[in-house]
């Protein structure tokens, strides 16, 4: 017969091996997330004449799940209209006539395939003046109190961990809880 101890050790080891494997896998996914690849406008371009829509693609496709890109012009006003669309790789959002001479900063946010969020922003300079009314100033609509974007992957992560270890510990002592009531 074994020592009690000896056991103890065993499930101890077999336990943290599993949650070390655990944490590997979780993390593993997260290191390979969307990348921008491309944007119409392209990074740095200068134009005569603004775009119809202005539109980022990444290296895969994204969720559909809570975009978020805006275009801002050199006078700080918002000049993107409407909510951005993800379709497959791309993200854009309608831009329409631009106004001053100057650089525009497209800011996005997207969900990558492995539910990762990804953020950042490419610019352009128009050349040209344009003739477009630009909506609110940009600060404005960041203090307007919106959604924060859904929740963060990472409460999934922990989720995940919390359940598979409740898991783990129900496998090795479960089934010596009953044992006790039993005896008499």
């Amino acid at each position: 017969m074994r020592h009690p101890a000896a056991r103890w050790g065993r499930r101890v080891t077999v336990a943290s091996a599993l949650l070390f494997l655990t944490l590997g896998l979780a993390a593993g996914p997260a290191a390979a997330h969307s990348a921008v690849v491309g944007s119409d406008p392209a990074e740095g371009a200068t134009v005569q004449v603004g775009p119809q829509r202005a539109t980022i693609t990444f290296n895969e496709p994204l969720q559909p799940s809570f975009p978020a890109m805006t275009v801002v012009g050199p006078d700080g006003n918002l000049w993107s209209k409407g909510e951005p669309v993800v379709d497959g790789r791309n993200l854009s959002v309608e831009v329409g006539a631009l106004g001053p001479v100057g650089e525009y900063r497209m800011a996005f946010r997207v969900t990558s395939a492995d539910g990762h969020v990804v953020d950042g922003d490419r610019s352009f300079t128009l050349s040209t003046p344009g003739s477009g009314i630009p909506g609110p100033p940009a600060d404005a609509q960041a203090s307007g109190g919106g959604s924060g974007g859904g929740i963060p992957v990472w409460v999934y992560i922990v989720g995940a961990i919390v359940l598979f270890g409740g898991g783990l510990a129900f496998a090795l002592f479960g089934s010596n809880l009953g044992q006790g009531k039993n005896k008499k």
